[in-house]
């Protein structure tokens, strides 16, 4: 009760961001409702150049999700982006984890960033500091006034790791003006969600905001084992505070502390057939008379307590495990100064320290990717410990000239990041498969492979590491418009990075080791565009850039192998187009990219509980050679006929072909075997539209709003060394609201909705492996279940 009261008291935001890029128009017409009166659209103001400009005149790729978006698709974290309602932007679990999240832009898609010392090739900014580790994304977020999804390589502005693009997070500043809102709602599967965002009156030129969040859901698939939690779990807390200065005419310093946590489970790993090669399978007399193990060419017998679920979700999980939520812990202070030198230069400073810490508990295979064996140990308990701070500092000097436009500035970038990992089994089989125990967090005795738990005193550590890096950069961007030929702007700019990395691994599979590696590297990108303004309303652009993903060593080797940096060149092409009285937008792109030294990951997971390395996890990472090509085309078309209604799709074409690479665990050094990989989360084709309508009601402001959303995309791969896809997906969200009914003569207005996510109950597997088709089955993990609820708002 005092836990909960705590949380109430605290009640803090996590407002994350999902919604397809055609719903910025909607969006921007809801909140700009002056501009409506013909039907025409309100100016979608980005900041992707570190400048304030028009959507339509930028000459880059980009979507805009705004704050009445994610109301409308009742978006509550980064996570709820994985229904591809932004066609380019794929976002997934790591592993099945909700504790750690992979985000790509165009293809570039990291399989395993989870990790001391690597990066994503999507850089994720909030408020303009960069997010160093894929831990904590699904963290609180707070009052999000716009998300700009950036697509294509951002090397010059944005710097290392954004060769695929960048996801850029603006949330709403202190106003100083009283007002906010408060929010509250429930739903099915114990959900129960509580907010606040709070402005206070502005008093001797300082500004403050408070926000908060508490958002709850139940586990979509039950646990069996009693006093353990269900999977698809979460629970979240978090708060904001924020304080603007503006002591004289010109001057701007907003300061903000934030802090949350993240309680949540994986997403339930389900076997999907069962020895689909067709081999023998051996009976428990052989296996005894093997010595406790299979007999050669043969499969493991199937426990009967053990469900092959196909391609159904499964409701209550077939084995009961332990199972305790992960913890994300995340926080941050930031100061952002802002000073007019002039009317026509300004001055900018963003400085921040952010931390991440997370305790992760992953026991989401159960018996579906285990081999059984008679009396063995089974069920791999995945547990990890990261502990991440980074600081950063970046100096901007944006102004204008005569027929130029520029920017420039200078960035510092130092992380320390360090894990430690154990797996070990929870669960043990009786003889013959027809009954399990559950094992004691505690073990008696000296600590090793075959005697080990998950109390902190009784493990076993597969690996240990820590990672430092740092990062030094400097940039500038000028944009010229000609005399005489207005229509016309040539962009040129270019980035110089220092790269620097060092770590240690100490310890691999309960041995002390010493392997180290030392990774530095200067890189510099350039871009170059060229945008003709053909019309008022018709603006077109040609663009080259290039951009890298920093090199760095993977923890999950046996030697923490080095690898090197990918780096891309892309050239690209677009229109950006308003019809019809600016009541019909329709952006288009075309893009080449080539990527030299792609990193690819190969697994290997030891299954057999006869080994003396059981369960233990062994990855290795190598620079791919010759080039990866990856081609594709954008259209969104949005359209906003009349005052109440809206509507619009979104499209993405994308195609990858990776050189075949070499597989270290397949080789050896007389016959080295090469092997087709493959990007992950990448659809061939993917599709996104929306429809809002809305019906006036009373005399005031009240209406009636319909909001329907839906997102197709094709199957895709789930693993970089597993020529296997997942399903293919059409998820249907929805919502109606009675909005903005009058509660007071001072601006108090209500808003009640209903709402759902995953409308039609849709089904499919967003996560597939056959990593284990000769020894068991191929496992798979499916997307949530139909999610619905109601949902108050309180604006004053």
């Amino acid at each position: 009760m005092i836990r909960h009261a705590i949380r109430l008291a605290a009640t803090c935001s996590i407002v994350a961001l999902s919604q397809a890029p055609v719903a910025a128009f909607a969006d921007e017409a809801a909140t700009n409702a002056a501009a409506t009166d013909s039907g025409e659209s309100a100016p979608i103001i980005v900041t992707a150049t570190k400048r304030e400009t028009d959507l339509q005149k930028t000459p880059i790729a980009i979507a805009v999700i705004g704050s009445a978006d994610i109301e409308k698709q009742h978006v509550q974290s980064l996570i709820d982006l994985a229904s591809g309602s932004v066609p380019s932007l794929r976002v997934a679990t790591f592993e099945a984890r909700q504790s750690a999240l992979t985000v790509g832009i165009r293809g570039i898609v990291p399989f395993d960033a989870n990790q001391t010392a690597r990066d994503q090739g999507v850089g994720v900014y909030l408020d303009g500091v960069y997010l160093g580790r894929q831990q904590g994304l699904n963290a609180a977020l707070f009052d999000v006034q716009r998300i700009e999804v950036l697509r294509g390589p951002q090397g010059t502005l944005f710097g290392r790791n954004t060769e695929g693009g960048a996801l850029s997070i603006v949330t709403k500043a202190p106003t100083g003006q009283f007002g906010g809102r408060v929010e509250a709602g429930i739903g099915n599967y114990g959900q129960r969600t509580g907010e606040a965002h709070i402005d206070l009156p502005e008093f001797h030129n300082i500004s403050i905001k408070v926000d908060g969040v508490y958002q709850h859901q139940d586990a979509t698939t039950k646990n069996p084992l009693a006093g353990q939690t269900g999977f698809n779990y979460y629970d979240r807390v978090g708060g904001r505070i924020q304080a603007q200065w503006k002591p004289v005419e010109g001057f701007t310093a907003n300061i903000s502390f934030d802090k949350s946590r993240d309680d949540n489970t994986p997403m339930y790993s389900q076997l999907i057939n069962y020895n689909p090669k067709g081999l023998r399978v051996a009976t428990l007399a052989q296996i005894a008379a093997n010595g406790g193990k299979l007999p050669s060419g043969t499969i493991a017998p199937l426990s009967p307590l053990v469900h092959v679920s196909g391609d159904k979700r499964m409701k209550t999980a077939d084995i009961g495990v332990p199972q305790q939520p992960s913890v994300d812990r995340t926080q941050g202070v930031m100061g952002n100064l802002s000073y007019d030198l002039s009317p026509d230069l300004t001055v900018r400073s963003i400085t921040a320290w952010r931390q991440v810490d997370t305790d992760q508990y992953d026991n989401s295979g159960g018996a579906h990717r285990t081999v059984f064996l008679p009396n063995t140990k089974f069920s791999r308990y995945s547990l990890s410990f990261l502990d991440q701070h980074q600081f950063s500092q970046e100096l901007q000097l944006v102004g204008s000239l005569p027929q130029v436009d520029f920017v420039a500035g200078a960035y510092y970038y130092n992380e320390h990041a360090s894990e430690y990992a154990a797996t070990p089994s929870s669960n043990l089989w009786n003889s013959d498969g027809t009954g399990y125990t559950t094992l004691s967090p505690n073990v008696t005795g000296k600590v090793n492979s075959n005697n080990q738990g998950w109390a902190d005193d009784s493990l076993f550590l597969q690996r240990n590491s820590r990672a430092k890096a740092q990062s030094i950069a400097a940039f500038a961007q000028a944009t010229y418009t000609p005399a005489g030929l207005d229509q016309v702007h040539l962009t040129a700019g270019g980035r110089y990075t220092h790269d620097k990395r060092d770590g240690v691994l100490d310890i691999v599979n309960g041995a002390t080791v010493n392997y180290g590696f030392r990774y530095r590297k200067d890189r510099f990108d350039p871009m170059v565009t060229l945008a003709w303004d053909a019309t008022d309303d018709v603006n077109l652009y040609a663009k080259y850039a290039t951009g890298y993903r920093a090199g760095g060593a993977n923890d999950r080797s046996q030697t923490f192998d080095a690898f090197g940096p990918e780096t891309v060149k892309s050239y690209e092409v677009g229109a950006k187009m308003m019809f019809l009285d600016r009541k019909v937008r329709l952006n288009l792109a075309g893009y080449i990219m080539d990527r030299d030294g792609t990193q690819v990951d190969f697994d290997n997971v030891n299954t057999d509980p006869s080994s003396p390395y059981f369960n233990l996890h062994t990855q290795e990472t190598l620079n791919a050679p010759g080039t990866t090509k990856i081609r594709g085309i954008e259209a969104e078309l949005n359209v906003h006929p009349t005052n109440n209604l809206t509507f619009g799709a979104s499209y993405a074409y994308t195609y990858t072909r990776v050189p075949k690479t070499l597989n270290p665990f397949l080789s050896t050094a007389a016959n080295p075997v090469y092997q087709n990989v493959f990007i992950v989360y990448t659809p061939p084709h993917a599709a996104s539209g929306f429809i809002d309508y809305s019906v006036p009601v009373g005399s005031g402001d009240e209406s009636v709003q319909f909001h329907l959303d839906a997102a197709y995309s094709d199957r895709q791969y789930s693993f970089e060394d597993e020529n296997v896809k997942a399903q293919s997906s059409f998820i249907v969200n929805g919502r109606i609201a009675l909005a903005d009914i009058p509660m007071s003569d001072a601006g108090t207005s209500l808003t009640v909705s209903v709402w759902s996510r995953n409308l039609l109950n849709e089904t499919h597997i967003y996560r597939l492996s056959n990593a284990n088709a000769s020894t068991l089955g191929a496992y798979g993990n499916f997307n949530p279940p139909r999610t619905f609820g109601v949902e108050g708002v309180v604006h004053f």
